[in-house]
């Protein structure tokens, strides 16, 4: 299923490098929206039918934004393009983002990077991978020397969220050697499970974030809530680390 599913994405990541351009550039929020919008319908028009066909039984659901707890089986999460934003102003941090969820528990994901050509792939049970090469966690054990990083899980958000974001930056800034506040969250877990950055933290867990979480678990990390229990698919919020800067980030953002 894995194989299947990457050949999939890897064609839906064809699909949109037709659409990119570094030259993107819209005028107006309408323009904005559209370009979004178009972006998704043709990874979701190719998507759909292929992982219909690998998994019948799994339902679907390609609302990238949505959020709480999913009924019973298996369902495809599907994130179009993430980082939308970003690829219709031009720049180059989006990708093209698929988990499979099993009653509440991911246990596959792929994400790709079709800039980059960077295949990220996870099971429950057997590993993360980058392009087949296996994935681990940093094994830094302080956050002096710590690349954290959080970010908006969806726009227009309000106030009291961005003051939540800024006041645990400001928190984490003082702990850690570099703390990004960037788009797509997907980016950042697969840059945590590939141990190019250590820690992200995030106050809004949508469900497409799966796949990301299962890459950051299978890599050797943890995944929590801010509470410290375990990470589940309806968790409100979650920080997932390298083990040796997990407890110390939990501590830092419990006390902003």
């Amino acid at each position: 299923m894995l194989a299947a599913t990457t050949a999939a994405v890897r064609r839906a990541g064809a699909r949109m490098l037709k659409r990119y351009s570094p030259e993107s550039r819209a005028s107006s929020l309408a323009g904005i929206v559209e370009a979004v919008r178009a972006n998704d319908a043709a990874v979701v028009d190719l998507l759909r039918p292929e992982l219909a066909e690998i998994n019948p039984s799994a339902r679907w659901l390609d609302d990238e934004h949505g959020s709480g707890p999913l009924g019973a089986g298996e369902w495809w999460l599907v994130d179009p393009v993430g980082g939308n934003m970003n690829a219709v102003h031009g720049m180059t941090d989006w990708n093209i983002g698929v988990s499979l969820v099993r009653d509440g528990r991911p246990v596959l994901a792929v994400v790709y990077f079709p800039l980059f050509d960077e295949m990220f792939t996870a099971t429950e049970g057997g590993g993360a991978f980058l392009n087949g090469v296996e994935l681990h966690v940093s094994g830094k054990t302080s956050l002096d020397g710590a690349l954290a990083g959080t970010g908006q899980a969806q726009p227009g958000q309000g106030p009291e969220m961005a003051d939540r974001v800024g006041a645990s930056y400001s928190a984490m800034a003082k702990e850690a050697l570099y703390v990004r506040i960037s788009v797509p969250v997907t980016h950042q877990l697969a840059q945590v499970a590939a141990g190019r950055m250590d820690v992200h933290w995030q106050y809004d867990n949508v469900r497409a974030h799966a796949s990301g979480v299962l890459l950051v678990q299978e890599a050797g990390g943890v995944v929590t809530g801010l509470d410290g229990k375990p990470w589940t698919v309806d968790s409100a919020e979650y920080l997932a680390a390298a083990p040796g800067v997990h407890a110390a980030a939990l501590d830092v953002l419990s006390r902003r």
